[in-house]
């Protein structure tokens, strides 16, 4: 049997990144053979990104990539905070990122097969999940391909915007944090889906008719709430938020620009998240 040194078990780890123990196991298994032990442990990372993908991974950033007329952006979950901000992690969002805008994918599992710089995104997040020792998934991504100009806002990597615009740059980073910050879900009023606003009138129908006034009066307040709302849930009818005296629409119509269409991404939501009771568990393994 091969002596394994520390210095060997070191530079196995420096190349790939994994812990101590994995390394050396690895080395006794190939007999101090470096190159057989490398790949040794690049056959059972493939396998320990299996086990893992069933952990929920809700934690996580937004990338973003940009290159000309097209703009993309990506959600890629982990299970923690600490790993989210990980350089490894952040590398395997950007490529993610980038390849969405390069290869143009039809959804998760095309983009999983993308290559970039040689790897494919799918080779670079079963690496980052070798490296961490997390679950990590690329949850969805949006992309943009315009003839006009694209603007994305990352609010701390965990709210992230793609504006598809017509003016000058400031004013698509403006409407990008207005967008963060304001939370609509969609661009004008013609966009609100019937379904959402026969839900709303409804709503305002059973209030106004308790108000016991005139049916043609509750009309009229019906209307009111509806337009009100309308205006709260749609890009151009909010109040601007770094100028609340103009509403968006009114700022684009003076700044001669228009916004086409927009996503907002925000990590984690709709994951449901496991709560973990542990004052419960200890409490359970004191009964051991």
């Amino acid at each position: 049997m091969a002596d394994i040194t520390a210095k060997m078990v070191s530079d196995l780890r420096a190349a790939t990144g994994l812990g101590m123990m994995e390394c050396k196991k690895a080395l006794v298994e190939a007999e101090g053979d470096a190159a057989k032990a490398e790949e040794i442990l690049r056959i059972k990372s493939g396998n320990k990104a299996s086990k893992m993908a069933g952990r929920v991974a809700a934690e996580g950033i937004i990338g973003s990539f940009v290159e000309g007329g097209v703009g993309a952006l990506v959600e890629v979950n982990c299970e923690t905070d600490f790993v989210a901000k990980d350089p490894t992690f952040l590398a395997l969002a950007a490529a993610a990122a980038k390849a969405v805008v390069v290869a143009n994918p039809a959804d998760v599992e095309a983009l999983s097969a993308v290559e970039i710089d040689g790897q494919s995104v799918e080779d670079i997040r079963k690496a980052a999940i070798a490296k961490l020792g997390e679950n990590m998934t690329i949850r969805r991504f949006v992309r943009y391909q315009t003839e006009g100009a694209i603007a994305t806002y990352l609010h701390g990597a965990k709210i992230g915007v793609i504006v598809d615009f017509a003016g000058e740059e400031q004013v698509g980073k403006d409407v990008a944090m207005h967008i963060a910050a304001s939370k609509p879900i969609c661009v004008s009023k013609d966009q609100v889906s019937a379904d959402i606003l026969e839900q709303e009138r409804k709503i305002y129908t059973a209030q106004a008719a308790e108000s016991g006034k005139p049916a043609d009066i509750v009309a009229k307040m019906v209307e009111g709430r509806v337009n009100k709302f309308l205006a709260e849930v749609t890009l151009m009818g909010q109040p601007f938020v770094k100028n609340p005296d103009l509403t968006v629409e009114k700022l684009l119509a003076e700044k001669k620009a228009s916004v086409k269409a927009f996503a907002m991404f925000v990590v984690g939501e709709g994951i449901e998240k496991k709560v973990v009771d542990y004052a419960a568990e200890v409490a359970a393994a004191a009964k051991l």
